[in-house]
């Protein structure tokens, strides 16, 4: 008579195939958890800085956008009234022409900034400042900058009648531009 002996455990142990799969199970799983804290620790280093990026490119991009967008620069007595820019006093008056964007003027005077083409090509580096001249020592070593084009024709409009402002403003390491449309939607408004 043959009596099978009975194993009281069943099986004591692993095979060697099933320990590396378990090792490379958890190194895979492991590599994962590492790779999203790495990214995490990555993107979250200094978000100061960024918001601060953020926070001073949104400023200008307020800025640019809240001055009026006429027909006729808004110095030319014919500004409040003109129906074109062909109703303009003088052809240097004109809005719709880019050569006359910001011509004579500054963000800091003696003669400033009255419309929004006027921020065509405007540029701050070294610290960026507000309206007002004031600056926040946090600021320093930022840059930013502003530019203007027409881009009516992308809204089934004339070409002259919506403008795209992008502000660009750099620093610690970040950058960040913004985007805005201008539409002419309050030609006669000066003020």
């Amino acid at each position: 008579m043959f009596i099978k002996r009975q194993d009281p455990c069943g099986q004591c142990g692993v095979s060697m195939v099933e320990l590396i799969m378990f090792i490379v199970i958890v190194a895979v799983a492991l590599a994962g958890v590492l790779a999203a804290l790495n990214m995490g620790v990555k993107s979250s280093a200094d978000p100061m800085v960024r918001k601060q990026v953020l926070a001073a490119a949104e400023s200008l991009l307020e800025e640019v956008e809240l001055q009026p967008f006429t027909y006729c620069d808004p110095n030319d007595p014919n500004a409040p009234t003109a129906t074109s820019s062909a109703a303009c006093s003088q052809p240097s008056y004109s809005e719709d022409n880019p050569a006359n964007w910001g011509a004579g003027k500054s963000r800091y005077g003696p003669s400033y900034f009255d419309n929004v083409a006027d921020y065509n090509g405007f540029s701050m580096s070294g610290n960026v400042t507000d309206i007002a001249q004031q600056t926040s020592s946090s600021l320093s070593g930022y840059s930013a900058s502003v530019s203007i084009s027409q881009t009516g024709s992308g809204f089934g409009l004339p070409n002259a009648d919506v403008l795209r402002v992008n502000v660009n403003v750099t620093g610690g390491g970040n950058s960040v531009t913004l985007t805005g449309f201008r539409f002419r939607h309050s030609p006669n408004l000066v003020d």
